[in-house]
């Protein structure tokens, strides 16, 4: 992987600069407004908006998503021509951009939806930087690694995730350089893009993500949490196994049973994320609900609160009154909530995962548990709540951790500027035939 100075080969004052992404600002929330700050004309191309607007400095511009797809099409295709919809449409948006003369020096794309894939067609000299999120791998760690959830025709699955790489290979021949947030990310990605791969998380905002003993949380009936009350705590962006949901569901009963004073707070929609969706029109959230609600009496159930989707203000307020903040994922791309918990100078009881493990040690800036082993989660779980000066020793230093390594303003958000202006001096890769 290159290491990226804090200089290029042009002058990285007054660039032009385009970002892509389906879900606009993204990963691009602190990058795209200190590109603006430092001087450059930053626009975002984004199926998001309906109408062009502004925002923090950046000209946000609409494309419109045009095409559906195909009924009956091979179902290893439906994922590559979602994509090909997506790349299609940003490609007829960015080209009436440049009919209106914009040339950008650089462009900056989450490619995992599959827009940037024909930009270099419209911009050949332009340099294409990629927020590499993932590249999926057909080995038993990934297909495999939850045996309840393997698929009865799982021998074709490396066939199936070769072609759900067909976005990534493509876009790996027009890449300039790529970011990745984790080691263990961008370890993912074939050797082949190694040298052009740059490791740079987006940033924890630890001035705002801190501590607060006076924190407030409301949940279900209206009672109000507060650092007093034993809040066990869980986070998924949509509760489903990735992230381990299952397996916190099914050891809530005897959480509830052992802690007879815990408040149980889980934030999540009922979607899919990762994965695959929930059997016969169900939600994931609904079928472990209903698996565990029999061992669960009605006045143990009030002690535990489902919030959905909430806003950062009430998000941060539950990190903030957390007590033990349990973190479960498969070996997959790490969540922004972990190290959001560790600045908020929570207690973390994590699974001991390859991702989690870049992020946390054993007993010192957490305790961790076999993914699986519910049992061993409980009495992990129980212990660290019995145990106030190992959570105050842990949750200070995971604090100190995130500061030291993620810190936004002081570590990350100046390696990717750094990353841009080391970008802006490479030789552009046109497209291949």
């Amino acid at each position: 992987m290159p290491e990226i100075s804090s200089t290029g080969s042009r002058d990285f004052d007054d660039m032009k600069i385009l970002l892509i992404h389906q879900n606009f600002p993204g990963q691009y929330k602190h990058l795209a407004p200190a590109l603006v700050q430092a001087g450059h004309q930053v626009v975002a191309l984004t199926p998001k908006v309906k109408q062009p607007s502004k925002w923090q400095g950046v000209n946000v511009l609409p494309y419109q998503i045009q095409g559906s797809s195909t009924k009956g099409i091979h179902p290893w295709l439906s994922d590559f021509e979602t994509k090909l919809l997506r790349a299609t449409s940003c490609y007829r948006g960015a080209k009436a951009l440049k009919q209106q003369g914009f040339e950008p020096d650089v462009i900056l794309a989450h490619h995992g939806w599959g827009e940037s894939m024909f930009l270099k067609d419209i911009w050949p000299r332009a340099r294409l930087g990629l927020y590499c999120e993932l590249y999926h791998l057909t080995n038993e760690t990934f297909t495999a690694f939850d045996p309840e959830f393997i698929k009865q025709n799982a021998e074709a699955d490396p066939l199936r995730i070769r072609m759900k790489n067909l976005n990534n290979r493509l876009h790996q021949e027009v890449m300039d350089a790529g970011i990745s947030p984790t080691r263990f990310q961008a370890a993912t990605f074939p050797e082949e893009w190694q040298d052009r791969l740059t490791v740079a998380h987006d940033g924890i905002d630890t001035d705002l993500v801190v501590p607060n003993p006076g924190a407030r949380l409301e949940v279900t009936g209206g009672r109000v949490l507060t650092r007093e009350h034993e809040v066990v705590t869980f986070i998924n962006r949509n509760l489903e196994p990735y992230r381990g949901y299952h397996v916190f569901m099914r050891a809530l009963p005897d959480i509830l049973k052992r802690r007879p004073n815990a408040q149980v707070t889980l934030i999540g929609g009922d979607e899919v994320s990762y994965g695959a969706r929930a059997p016969d029109g169900k939600t994931w959230k609904q079928i472990f609900i209903d698996e565990v609600s029999d061992r669960i009496a009605p006045e143990d159930w009030e002690r535990v609160h489902f919030l959905g989707r909430v806003p950062y203000e009430r998000f941060l307020a539950m990190m903030q009154v957390s007590r033990v903040h349990v973190y479960l994922t498969y070996p997959f791309v790490l969540s922004w909530s972990l190290l959001e918990a560790m600045s908020a100078q929570c207690a973390i009881l994590a699974s001991d995962t390859e991702p989690v493990r870049e992020a946390l040690t054993e007993d010192e800036t957490g305790w961790m548990v076999d993914f699986f082993d519910r049992e061993g989660l409980v009495d992990r779980l129980c212990a660290l709540l019995d145990d106030p000066e190992t959570r105050a020793r842990l949750g200070r230093a995971a604090r100190e951790h995130v500061v030291e390594h993620y810190d936004l303003r002081k570590k990350c958000l100046p390696r990717h500027i750094n990353w841009v202006e080391h970008l802006s001096g490479l030789s552009s890769r046109p497209p291949r035939d």
